[in-house]
């Protein structure tokens, strides 16, 4: 099968469309003919070796974690069924003609979604879900600041916050303003302006990462801050400290979605609550256009792999 991968550690030019084996279809796993992946900031760490560790040397290595797709054969789902999921923590690539998960990995897209468009929120959305509504406990009402609100779970970020019934402001590049004020903030700030000046905030999500301490002092008593980005060592070292010390903890996670957060992500989907966001679509072949769009930044929303239908 045709899938995106890449034979040593570098820069996007290192990724090509090649060819692999197909997956083999343990018993009681479905096999998923996949239309969409989603390019995600995580595997630019990876590729470019700098965790080079966590993989090993062993090559070809293959790239992708969320996908949206029609199901072939296995239990659970009709042939057909169009699908969505990620593949399980440490497993890479959904950017494959056909990936084969487990169930739990899965559940029905929402109706009516394009498939390749779908594929923008798998991994994104249940991202957002996991921070505001289980490690944040985000309630109506309250103040939530979106830092990086036009990248790729920072745009789902502001939705849900919307959706949750909280006062978003959002935090963002001047170009990508106007962009995100259209997915409902309340209020949008250039990132550039100063901290200091932004006021106080119930809950403080930062999707992008450095300077967590700046971010912190935006508390206000009782405030929650979320953090799923870092810059350096030291930034991580911040946060893991004061997940444990202090009376304004700050919460991170590693995600590993299941079936009933992906439930939860496509019933958000139909009800209008949540749409996804993407900045291009490329073709398999250009699997390298895509990576390097994402490191450039700037963006707004996701970089959508088309891999066929």
């Amino acid at each position: 099968m045709r899938a995106a991968l890449y034979d040593r550690f570098g820069p996007p030019e290192v990724l090509h469309e090649g060819t692999v084996p197909e997956p083999a279809v343990p018993p009681g796993h479905v096999l998923v003919r996949v239309h969409g992946a989603s390019v995600n900031g995580g595997e630019m760490l990876l590729r470019s070796g700098r965790l080079g560790p966590l993989l090993g040397r062993r090559f070809p290595k293959l790239v992708g974690v969320d996908f949206a797709g029609e199901v072939v054969r296995g239990p659970g789902y009709e042939p057909g069924a169009l699908v969505w999921g990620g593949l399980p923590r440490g497993r890479f690539g959904a950017a494959a003609e056909y990936v084969a998960v487990h169930p739990r990995q899965l559940a029905l897209a929402p109706a009516g979604l394009d498939p390749v468009r779908a594929a923008a929120l798998p991994a994104v959305g249940t991202t957002a879900i996991t921070a505001l509504r289980d490690q944040a406990r985000l309630r109506a009402g309250e103040r939530l600041l979106v830092r990086g609100a036009s990248g790729g779970v920072g745009s789902v970020a502001v939705q849900l916050g919307k959706a949750y019934g909280a006062h978003v402001t959002a935090l963002a590049s001047a170009r990508n303003l106007d962009a995100v004020r259209d997915l409902g903030a309340d209020e949008v700030v250039d990132y550039a302006a100063d901290p200091a000046g932004l006021g106080r905030f119930d809950v403080v999500l930062d999707t992008y990462g450095g300077s967590p301490r700046a971010y912190r002092r935006l508390l206000a008593p009782g405030g929650r801050m979320v953090g799923i980005a870092f810059r350096s060592a030291g930034d991580l070292a911040y946060v893991l400290a004061s997940a444990v010390f202090g009376s304004r903890r700050v919460r991170f996670f590693s995600g590993n979605p299941r079936h009933e957060l992906f439930a939860d992500l496509t019933a958000l989907v139909e009800r209008g609550a949540v749409r996804p966001v993407i900045e291009a679509v490329h073709p398999l072949s250009r699997i390298a256009d895509a990576h390097r769009a994402l490191e450039a930044g700037g963006g707004h929303g996701k970089h959508v792999i088309r891999v066929s239908g």
